[in-house]
């Protein structure tokens, strides 16, 4: 019996439905799966909450000895690594960003840059360490005997330039999707009107891909903000807010790394899931300022 064409239109409203609602349920699925994620992270942070109370944020002692615990010089340690390390990708990340979508969009040495920007995502974190502690601690602590700071080798600044390394690729593969999207007529006009390459980027390309751009970087923070093994490796796990960049720190992800597995005791296990919780929170607000500002740089 030949399909009438009512039932090809029911046919295809059914399947436009299933399809809606599928979508519906994996994008609640996601929301509710972030939610359980809080909850738990909540639920198992109350007895240090309880115990500790708002002293957490601010207290600097961390002695699992003695049940004093203080986040504040592992918070101090997260954003003066990620941070730093943002400052120092941001102008290789924009230079390689221009150099992939607007001079080199495509041919053999554009293939070969987008490959080692990918390769330099692709390759685990510990690698990134081990490189750190052999290669760049040794040049770190021959700069600090040169200029008189205490040789550790470890600390802010290594970690920050490993970080930095680490998030270019993230910075650098959107900023290149925004870049190769601004309107060749635009280009071209300015181009017409006399306009140098380097004015048509500064005056065409950067305030047209601004919130790409812009998110780029958050994209690059968010990354930093939870990088674990090799903040670990570089960073010199010092329980201690750090005074300057040369100082041994850590992080909120480093400590819980170090000491998670050999936490002993109700209060001090809760206490590294408060952490965590503390790390989940303070990613969330960045990301929240961020999506306003992305918003308003859209805006205008």
């Amino acid at each position: 019996m030949p399909i009438t064409t009512d039932q090809q239109i029911k046919g295809i409203n059914f399947s436009e439905f299933a399809f809606r609602k599928i979508l519906f349920i994996s994008a609640i699925s996601i929301v509710i799966l972030l939610f359980c994620f809080f909850l738990t992270l909540v639920a198992s942070s109350l007895p240090s909450i309880n115990t500790i109370g708002i002293k957490f944020i601010y207290g600097v002692t961390w002695d699992p000895v003695s049940d004093k615990f203080g986040g504040f010089p592992f918070l101090a340690g997260t954003l003066f690594t990620s941070l730093l390390a943002l400052i120092i990708a941001i102008p290789f990340s924009l230079s390689v960003a221009l150099f992939l979508g607007e001079y080199f969009r495509t041919g053999l040495i554009s293939a070969i840059f987008k490959n080692i920007v990918e390769l330099l995502a692709a390759i685990p974190s510990v690698i990134y360490g081990f490189w750190g502690l052999f290669v760049l601690v040794p040049l770190i602590r021959s700069l600090e005997t040169k200029i008189g700071v205490a040789p550790y080798g470890v600390g802010i600044l290594t970690s920050s330039i490993i970080l930095s390394i680490m998030i270019v690729p993230y910075a650098v593969s959107l900023t290149v999707q925004v870049i190769t999207l601004v309107p060749a007529d635009l280009k071209e006009a300015a181009y017409s009107l006399g306009a140098t390459r380097l004015e048509v980027i500064r005056n065409i390309i950067l305030p047209y891909t601004r919130s790409g751009i812009f998110a780029g970087i958050l994209l690059a923070l968010g990354r930093a903000l939870g990088e674990t093994m090799a903040v670990t490796m570089l960073i010199g796990n010092s329980h201690i807010v750090p005074v300057s960049i040369f100082s041994p720190g850590n992080t909120m992800a480093s400590v819980i790394a170090n000491e998670f597995t050999e936490a002993t005791g109700k209060i001090y296990l809760s206490a590294l899931i408060e952490m965590g919780l503390f790390l989940f929170l303070v990613t969330t607000i960045i990301n929240i300022i961020g999506r306003s500002v992305i918003k308003r740089f859209s805006i205008s």
